[in-house]
C-alpha cells in the first residue's frame, strides 16, 4: 500500500520528536512492504517568522492534498507577546477547521511499566488505567462569536444538532470497539448548549442498545477523574470540556510524554501529533521523548489507513523497548538505562 502524509513538525522538539516517528514509519513500511511518502510544511511560530503568519494557505493545501497529516507541536515563549490571531496556536485552529477535524480522539494510559510515575495511590489506580476521551474539535466556544467592547470581553458557546450528533456517535462506535461503556459529560444544569448536547446523547442511545451510557456534569467528571478514574472507559465531550479533562487524564498517568492523539474526520482523514507542548528549552538536544508522537503514528495506522497489525506492531515494539529499561529522561528512573531521542527511535524500529 502507498500513502503520502504531510509533515508538520512545527516548533521547539517538534522537528527532533517527527524525524523518528518517520524513521518508525518507514521501519513499518520495510517489515509490511508499504511505501510512505514524506512532504514537510510550515506551520506555527517557524511560519510567523517565515512568512509573518502561523499557517499559509499552501500548508492548509498540502495538508489537504495528503493521505494523513504528523504533528510535531507549535509554540513558546518566542511568540507569546502576539496579538491572539497572530499567535502559533491558531495554526492548530486552522488545520483542525480547515480539513474538518471534528473529533479528538485521546487516550490516557497508564503503562504498566511507567506505574510508578502516577501520581494517584495504587489502591487507586489497580491494574492500569486505559481510558478514550473523544473531543469535540470544530464547535463550542473555541470557534463561536466573540468580541470585546470597553470594559466587556464575551466568548460564545454554540452548538448545532448535527456537530453535536456526529461526535456523540463517534464516542459510541468507539466504546462499542472497546468495552461497551461511555460517559458523556456536559453542564446540563446550567448551559443551554449542555441540555441540547444530553438530549441528543439520550436520543441516539437506543442505536447502540451495547452501549452503557451515563452522563457527568463536567465538575464531578473533573473530580472523578482523580478521586475513581477505572470508572471511565469512553469519555465523550464537547470542545473545552474535552481539552481540560483530557489534560487532566493525561496527568493521572504521569507520563505526557508517552500519549498521543488524533484528529478525525467523518471519512477517517485524519492528523496525528503528540499531546505535549514544543518545549524549545530542550529543542536540538537529544534529549525529547519521541514516544507519544511514534504512538500517534500507530494511531494513524489504525483510523486512517485501517493497518491494525502494523499499528499493534508499533506499541507493542513500544512496550517491548520499556520491557527492556529503555528510558528518555522525563521518565528516567534509577537502575534504568538512559537514551535520548534518536536512541528511542532506533530502538522501537529495531524492535519491529
Amino acid at each position: 500500500m502507498k500513502k503520502h502524509i504531510a509533515l508538520v513538525p512545527g516548533d521547539g522538539i517538534g522537528p527532533d520528536i517527527v524525524a523518528e516517528a518517520v524513521k518508525v514509519l518507514d521501519s513499518v513500511g520495510r517489515k509490511f512492504g508499504h511505501t510512505f511518502t514524506y512532504e514537510t510544511f510550515l506551520a506555527g511560530g517557524c511560519s510567523i517568522d517565515a512568512i509573518g503568519k502561523p499557517l499559509a494557505e499552501e500548508t492548509l493545501a498540502g495538508c489537504k492534498a495528503s493521505d494523513s497529516v504528523l504533528l510535531g507541536a507549535v509554540g513558546g515563549p518566542k511568540w507569546d507577546h502576539m496579538a491572539s490571531e497572530l499567535r502559533p496556536e491558531k495554526a492548530l485552529l486552522g488545520l483542525r477547521s480547515g480539513m474538518g477535524l471534528f473529533c479528538n480522539l485521546r487516550p490516557a494510559i497508564l503503562y504498566g511499566q511507567l506505574s510508578g510515575a502516577c501520581p494517584l495511590k495504587n489502591e487507586i489506580i489497580g491494574e492500569g488505567l486505559d481510558i478514550m476521551v473523544v473531543r469535540e474539535l470544530t464547535g463550542g466556544i473555541y470557534f463561536g462569536e466573540r468580541g470585546r467592547d470597553k470594559d466587556k470581553a464575551y466568548d460564545t458557546m454554540s452548538y448545532t444538532v448535527s456537530e453535536i450528533e456526529r461526535i456523540v456517535r463517534k464516542g459510541y462506535e468507539i466504546a462499542q470497539k472497546r468495552n461497551k461503556k461511555m460517559t458523556s459529560v456536559d453542564k446540563a444544569n446550567i448551559l443551554n448548549s449542555s441540555q441540547l448536547w444530553r438530549e441528543i446523547v439520550e436520543r441516539l442511545s437506543p442505536e447502540y442498545p451495547d452501549v452503557v451510557v451515563n452522563h457527568l456534569y463536567v465538575d464531578n467528571a473533573a473530580m472523578q477523574l482523580v478521586r475513581n478514574p477505572r470508572q471511565f472507559d469512553v469519555i465523550v465531550t464537547e470542545n473545552m470540556f474535552g481539552d481540560i479533562l483530557s489534560d487532566e487524564a493525561s496527568q493521572i498517568t504521569g507520563s505526557i510524554g508517552m500519549l498521543p492523539s488524533a484528529s478525525l474526520r467523518s471519512d477517517n482523514f485524519g492528523m496525528y501529533e503528540p499531546i505535549h507542548g514544543s518545549a524549545p528549552d530542550i529543542a536540538g538536544q537529544d534529549i525529547a521523548n519521541p514516544i507519544a508522537t511514534i504512538l500517534s503514528v500507530a494511531m494513524m495506522l489504525r483510523y486512517s489507513f485501517a493497518m491494525e497489525v502494523e499499528a499493534k506492531a508499533i506499541e507493542e515494539a513500544v512496550s517491548k523497548v520499556l520491557d527492556a529499561g529503555y528510558r528518555t529522561a522525563d521518565i528516567f528512573t534509577e537502575s534504568m538505562k538512559k537514551v535520548g531521542t534518536k536512541e528511542m527511535g532506533d530502538l522501537v524500529a529495531q524492535a519491529l
